[in-house]
């Protein structure tokens, strides 16, 4: 054994050793309980970051954890290759997207592979080879001839300079991200999966996952959004034209209904349509809200703007003559397009008809009282007792909802309704790096699947975009075809699917991602099936997840699988975090500087209070800590931190600077720490081991000094047992291995019985270590005199009777203030206790002139002589 710790040959014997005796790779073993931990597939952008470190430990503590415990684990690994970055890197570096996806995979899991990851490569996945994304397609056309999924006219942000959809976030300022052209709405053709059938199914499911945090549950409750309101339907009857028919609206508070003073459409509204004939303003205001943002959000914050048309609709109850407005805040694919204006009872409305100068009729009591000033209150919007609405005066919110559904419903302008806020997904995307859509467009038959023995449709890998549009749709070789049905000429469809389709099954295609025989083999999916243990951050709390359970029903009703749901349980981890410096530039923006290149002052308190560029010593401002990216400037590379302290230190600093689902603090001090306790370890392992192995460890013969040393060992085992199994507190795990070193460290070494017990406290170590620090757990086993490797030992066993003390130490307090100790036997009386404690010197010295008043004892703990 080398005197000094030498991480890089250690970690780099440990690893040709698990890769020789392929230690990760498993199989459906009946034999053994199963675990399956999957930590959130990387993009492969080209080099690790420390997030992904962070995520990926964690789930290899887990995954080495549950193995320790004789079950049969699972931990794969793949690439979610598709996507956008890949063609930007390709545009700006003139090469294709797969030489570049390919070239970054390959580094990165030289990368992975360096952190000593439990990983049974065998059965790793790239989204973009087609042997992975037939299957998708194969399951898309069986979908298609189903229903589930079609294909309809949606509502898009159209970039007209790069011929694509943008999505919502792309959208900065009305402009296209890469783009800068003033972005436009569009309806375009697109494909569709129906989401919503499973609404009731996705909300209901989240009651019964007691493994994921009420956050996330939360998060995608709303975002289904199941609300129980009426359709309200507004007669119209333009006599210029002789059109006639009823504008529908849906609303969650029909008790508000006789407070409706106008209606709003959106602008591609039928109504808003007929309004703008022969009205140039409002053509021009339409075409202005045609090119605004399609998101939710952006509808919420932006100024609200309207313009008044010739039209008008009835109150269904009243009569009363309503005008139709179009209205910048109204959505077209959210409701029916029009909403009903309760400017009262509505702060959207109330802000519009502020502003235009619209009635404001308040139909509701609430705690603000009867009318509604401004400014906007939150009361406003309060249920309460109906006030101004004639015979429905009085009711509260159930039973004016009550009273007029009836009420519309013997007029037939009305009905209760079930409304989602969720909306079916649309994954038509026109780009290049994605899945092809497996669909061929035919004159005579129309949209026809692509049958199953011509799948997978290949993407070309050799092309090169240029951002005007997709390629695919320039490429004769790739749309021309033959109509599957009658062999007629026809085109193949050219946009490619959103590239959440990729990661919303990649869990199931792990459990036999050789498989052949479709998207997953039915057997071996029910073997590992659901994930035990998922890992990714809270961004992917909605969308993905959402995305991945919605997905796990329809392989279910497939018959691909059997399980509900694809994830028992959900860790989302914290963010990696560090300091940000920068200088504010002459145009406002920052110029940010790495913390490496960066000389701070310090309080004595440790708070940084200053700081100065190392190359020319002037300031820079302190940007407080925040997540670490490239915009910032403020990461650390894995790789640099891996070559200069070793894997096993980097694992240790992140499983033991904080629990992994709060934010993480990066401390290149807390890292050489990380490192030098790792040295302590090895230190003493090596004193321990030059001196000969000892014999075994006779527990019936241990003196008390002995047993005090040896109860230190096992409540080690005790607490990691519970902080690393039941709770996934890692840091108080390793903090427990650290109190243990210290009592091993000033252990007495004179005895065979005293090395005896040296030798079970390092092993110990390195049992409860060997999942967070794989490679130095490996090697210290093996010179501890093991012949089996530590990937294989079982967890340690607990031995309760180390725990039991014979004597028990108790503070001694004199009217509360600590004034001694006292040694008692552990089954010792409480009169005995008081006893002793009455007679102890520092007590009769304390209490001199005193009169005992009352003796508190608290068993186990503690003393306390009231005297005055």
């Amino acid at each position: 054994m080398h005197e000094q710790y030498q991480p890089r040959e250690i970690e780099a014997a440990a690893q040709s050793f698990w890769d020789n005796q392929k230690s990760f790779e498993v199989s459906e073993d009946l034999g053994k309980e199963t675990f399956y931990c999957l930590s959130m597939f990387p993009y492969p952008s080209g080099k690790l970051h420390m997030g992904h470190v962070r995520n990926y430990t964690i789930g290899d503590v887990i995954s080495r954890y549950q193995r320790m415990l004789g079950k049969n684990v699972l931990q794969p690994m793949g690439w979610d290759a598709f996507g956008m970055p890949a063609e930007n890197a390709a545009m700006k570096n003139n090469v294709a997207p797969a030489k570049w996806t390919y070239e970054n995979i390959a580094y990165m899991k030289t990368q992975l592979r360096s952190l000593g990851l439990a990983v049974d490569w065998s059965r790793e996945i790239t989204t973009c080879k087609p042997d992975y994304y037939r299957w998708e397609q194969w399951l898309f056309t069986r979908l298609f001839e189903k229903g589930v999924i079609y294909r309809k006219n949606g509502t898009v942000n159209w970039d007209p300079v790069d011929q694509t959809v943008l999505a919502n976030e792309q959208v900065i300022d009305g402009r296209g991200w890469r783009s800068g052209a003033v972005i436009e709405k569009r309806e375009i053709p697109m494909y569709y999966f129906k989401i919503t059938a499973y609404a009731d199914e996705l909300l209901e499911g989240l009651d019964d996952m007691p493994g994921w945090p009420e956050q996330v549950k939360t998060m995608q409750r709303n975002w289904i959004g199941k609300s129980r309101g009426m359709e309200v339907q507004f007669p119209y009857n333009v006599d210029s034209i002789g059109e006639a028919g009823t504008l529908k609206v849906f609303t969650t508070r029909p008790d508000t209904l006789m407070g409706a003073t106008y209606v709003a459409v959106a602008a591609e509204h039928p109504l808003a349509t007929l309004a703008a004939q022969g009205n140039p303003e409002l053509q021009a205001f339409i075409a202005e809200c045609k090119g605004g943002s399609v998101a939710e959000a952006d509808m919420a914050t932006q100024e609200k703007k309207g313009l008044p048309t010739s039209l008008f609709v009835e109150h269904p109850l009243t009569g009363e003559k309503l005008p139709v407005w179009v209205a910048n805040y109204v959505l077209m694919h959210y409701g029916d397009g029009a909403v009903m204006a309760v400017p009262a009872h509505d702060e959207r409305d109330f802000e519009f008809a502020t502003k235009y100068d619209l009635p404001i009729m308040p139909v509701v009591r609430t705690s603000a009282g009867d009318e509604t000033p401004a400014p906007w209150l939150a009361a406003y919007n309060e249920h309460g007792t109906l006030i101004n609405s004639g015979e429905f005066d009085g009711l509260d919110f159930q039973g004016a909802f009550d009273a007029i559904e009836a009420a519309l419903t013997a007029k037939g302008l009305g009905q209760s309704r079930t409304q989602f806020r969720l909306r079916d997904w649309g994954i038509s995307r026109q780009r290049y790096w994605g899945c092809p859509i497996p669909i061929v467009h035919c004159d005579t038959c129309g949209d026809v699947p692509v049958p199953e023995d011509q799948l997978p449709v290949v993407l070309p890998e050799d092309v090169v975009p240029d951002g005007a549009g997709s390629p695919l749709a320039r490429m004769p070789a790739f749309y021309e075809c033959s109509c599957p049905k009658c062999g007629a000429p026809a085109k193949r469809e050219t946009d490619t699917m959103d590239t959440f389709v990729e990661s919303s099954w990649y869990y199931a295609r792990y459990a036999s991602p050789h498989y052949e025989g479709g998207l997953v083999e039915k057997a071996a999916a029910d073997h590992w099936l659901p994930v035990d243990q998922y890992i990714g951050g809270i961004e992917h709390a909605i969308l993905h997840l959402l995305y991945a359970r919605f997905f796990h029903k329809l392989m279910r009703d497939e018959g691909l699988v059997s399980s509900n749901e694809p994830f028992k349980n959900l860790l989302t981890q914290g963010m990696v975090i560090a300091e940000t410096y920068f200088r504010t530039l002459d145009n406002g923006g920052k110029d940010f500087f790495n913390p490496d290149d960066v000389e701070i002052e310090r309080d004595a308190k440790a708070k940084i209070i200053g700081a100065t560029l190392k190359t020319d010593g002037l300031p820079v401002e302190i940007g407080g800590t925040q997540k670490m990216s490239k915009s910032l400037n403020n990461g650390v590379d894995p790789q640099y931190m891996i070559e200069q302290y070793g894997a096993d230190t980097c694992r240790l600093f992140m499983m033991f600077a904080s629990p992994p689902d709060a934010s993480l603090e990066w401390s290149d001090s807390g890292v050489e720490g990380s490192h030098r306790f790792l040295k302590r370890v090895w230190r003493l392992a090596h004193t321990h081991v030059g001196q000969g192995l000892p014999g075994a460890l006779d527990i019936s013969t241990l003196n008390d000094e002995q047993k005090v040393i040896r109860r230190a060992i096992h409540q080690a085992i005790k607490q990691a047992s519970q902080d690393v199994g039941l709770h996934h507190k890692f840091n108080t795990a390793v903090a427990q291995v650290m109190t243990v070193m210290n009592v091993l460290e000033k252990a007495p070494q004179t005895t065979g019985q005293d090395r005896a017990l040296l030798q079970e406290g390092l092993e110990t170590v390195a049992l409860v270590l060997a999942p967070i620090t794989p490679h130095i757990s490996h090697e210290l086993w093996n010179q501890l005199g093991h012949a089996g490797a530590v990937i294989d030992a079982p967890w340690p066993t607990l031995d309760e009777s180390a725990l039991v003390q014979d004597t028990l130490q108790l503070v001694i307090q004199v009217n509360g203030k600590l004034r001694g100790h006292i040694e008692m036997p552990a089954g010792a009386s409480r009169e005995d206790i008081e006893a002793v404690a009455r007679i102890n010197e520092n007590v009769l010295r304390f209490t001199e002139g005193l009169t005992i008043r009352k003796v508190i004892v608290v068993p186990g703990k503690l003393v306390n002589i009231v005297a005055s």
